[in-house]
């Protein structure tokens, strides 16, 4: 299941892509936002998985919008103006849809949605694809030690080696295997193989870095080595 969030400033668009997304199960609209401001609200307080989104609104663009998201999820841009494409693309929307939108049409950008969504998850027992500023990277999963949320960002703690990547700690637990990672804390996910020693307060991982266990994961400490 995706969770779609639409923001367009035309009811009627909201029409037009509901009654298109009806053919697809798999699509589940969280929200309908009537301006960028308002996106920008229910954004800050909650998550999806793919926004569909005008470009000419009042107040921020629709580009405007995402050059200020930190944590963008995927983009299908439906616009009824052609000369934004280019700039959509290089902000790397997945699909760029001129109004008015066919069901056919939606159906294509659909599937590019859906076949990214599937290489976060793909051969997820070796590899996970993070994005890390504007470009997707594959990490093995074996190496990296812990997940450690930093703002609207996570760092991908590898040995010593830490890298910024975009996301935030809630979603990489979505699609990292439950068998080798466990959460420990609001700020920490743990690779269960790089731990070395536990007691009741900490854990000490591979890398001699000690990491603080939380209060509400203590009861899941006996399950750690």
């Amino acid at each position: 299941m995706l969770r779609a969030l639409i923001i367009d400033d035309e009811p009627l668009a909201h029409e037009v892509i509901l009654h298109h997304l009806r053919q697809h199960q798999d699509i589940h609209i969280v929200g309908q936002c009537f301006s960028t401001t308002e996106a920008l609200k229910w954004l800050a307080a909650q998550q999806t998985d793919l926004l569909l989104l005008d470009i000419n609104m009042p107040g921020l663009s629709g580009i405007e919008l995402l050059k200020v998201l930190a944590n963008c999820p995927q983009v299908i841009i439906i616009s009824a103006y052609q000369q934004y494409a280019l700039q959509g693309y290089e902000l790397d929307v997945t699909d760029y849809l001129l109004k008015p939108v066919s069901a056919e049409r939606l159906l294509q950008a659909l599937d590019k949605v859906r076949r990214r969504a599937n290489e976060l998850t793909k051969n997820v027992t070796d590899n996970i694809v993070l994005k890390v500023d504007r470009e997707k990277r594959k990490f093995k999963l074996d190496t990296i030690s812990l997940f450690e949320a930093y703002g609207n960002y996570v760092k991908v703690w590898q040995g010593k080696d830490v890298t910024l990547v975009n996301s935030t700690l809630k979603l990489m637990l979505q699609h990292l295997p439950k068998q080798q990672f466990a959460q420990i804390h609001k700020s920490y996910i743990v690779n269960k193989t790089h731990i070395v020693a536990a007691d009741k307060e900490c854990v000490r991982l591979s890398s001699d870095k000690t990491i603080k266990v939380g209060k509400s994961f203590k009861s899941a400490l006996p399950e750690l080595m």
